[in-house]
């Protein structure tokens, strides 16, 4: 929501969602999109590995409410995960260190430029903060 505009990153919804990410999504220092326990809603069989585009999201978040060593930390954490051409797929297998399922993926390099140009301090309008 902060990363388009919508509320302000210190709102109190915002900063709520971010806990609960951290709660009960946040699985060896990375997010899941779906609760481990939750019945999957995507048709796909089998189980799932963190979601990198997710994990870039919390970066985004992290460093927008002011948490810019977390923001740091977590980027540095998903920059590991690179194969020895830097690129990532969707999802990624902590148990085996192994990415997984479409590769490479759009939407994690897309989440990894607009967080390394966030952490620069050269994001474009839409991950500024702003208030309403």
């Amino acid at each position: 929501m902060p990363l388009v505009g919508f509320l302000p990153a210190d709102d109190e919804r915002v900063l709520s969602t971010i806990a609960a990410v951290e709660r009960e999504l946040f699985r060896d220092g990375l997010v899941m999109r779906y609760r481990p326990n939750m019945r999957k809603v995507d048709g796909l069989p089998g189980n799932e590995g963190v979601f990198l585009p997710c994990s870039f999201w919390l970066v985004d978040c992290f460093y927008l409410i002011g948490r810019k060593k977390d923001a740091r930390m977590l980027f540095e954490r998903l920059l590991d995960l690179r194969n020895p051409l830097g690129l990532l797929s969707e999802e990624y297998d902590p148990k085996q260190k192994r990415l997984l399922g479409n590769f490479p993926q759009a939407f994690s390099h897309v989440g990894l430029i607009n967080s390394a140009q966030l952490l620069a301090g050269k994001a474009g309008a839409a991950s500024r903060k702003r208030r309403t």
